[in-house]
């Protein structure tokens, strides 16, 4: 189940706005998309293959809505990688709430779970991870640039990852086809001056999800979790307030930056 974030009383709402969040079924993704609707945001859970649990969740989320004149979530199955899918997953979000859509978060991604070093990454890998990562994300921000609304309140904010910095062996293609994605995004933010549109990186280190313990020892965990001063994982929550921080209006003054959250686990 959904399990409801309770916003207090002084977290900054998103009251009546629409957010679609890439990869929402699962993960990070959905913890997003719990935490945005928790604030009051009208959100697209987007999916590219777990229907079911994207379907659940949208109903779950709509069964805590206090608005039960109109769904609060609906479920929308998009390749993120596919242009015209990536259109009509826009389209839907408009048609569905009858608003313009406020704030993108793509968080759609894919990480290589035998961690190869470069010598050893396949041509299919590598161009499997740049096809989600960083098309995906460069299909999923242009449509956002030309289609969220303007004047205010407009935040595209894409997922990258700390270990752009952090620069371990076995991340060289996942690193690569995020630091594409932090430029891009930079560049972006200033090519949307003057449209109250603002555009920034989130970058997690290691957080408690399925991505992560994909392919990893126990040993490799407990290093991992030494390494990092405050001396655990993080945990979706400490990336969820954040973003939606981020997509709020008390966060835009934040603009063309990337955030390593990361608990001290990478400082650049």
């Amino acid at each position: 189940m959904a399990e409801a974030e309770h916003s207090s009383s002084s977290a900054p709402r998103l009251d009546g706005r629409v957010a679609i969040i890439t990869g929402a079924s699962r993960g990070l993704g959905r913890a997003i998309a719990i935490h945005l609707h928790s604030l009051g945001a009208r959100v697209v859970v987007n999916y590219a293959s777990s229907s079911t649990q994207a379907d659940l969740l949208a109903n779950e989320l709509n069964a805590t809505s206090t608005n039960l004149s109109q769904p609060q979530a609906i479920a929308v199955r998009a390749d993120v990688s596919d242009p015209d899918q990536i259109k009509l997953l826009f389209d839907k979000a408009e048609q569905e709430f009858g608003s313009g859509i406020h704030i993108l978060v793509n968080c759609a991604g894919v990480l290589d779970p035998k961690y190869p070093s470069l010598g050893n990454t396949t041509v299919e890998d590598w161009d499997t991870t740049f096809n989600v990562n960083t098309k995906g994300s460069f299909l999923c921000c242009r449509e956002a640039v030309n289609r969220l609304k303007r004047g205010g309140g407009g935040r595209i904010i894409m997922i990258s990852t700390s270990m752009v910095g952090g620069l371990l062996p076995g991340y060289a293609s996942y690193a690569a086809s995020k630091a594409a994605v932090e430029t891009m995004t930079k560049i972006v933010a200033k090519e949307l001056k003057g449209s109250g549109i603002t555009a920034n990186c989130v970058a997690p280190g290691p957080i408690a999800t399925e991505m992560f313990f994909a392919g990893k020892t126990e040993e490799t965990i407990n290093r991992i979790v030494g390494a990092c001063p405050l001396g655990r994982l993080g945990e979706p929550k400490d990336i969820t307030q954040l973003v939606g921080f981020l997509a709020s209006d008390a966060g835009e003054w934040i603009n063309g930056q990337v955030i390593r959250a990361n608990g001290g686990f990478v400082i650049v």
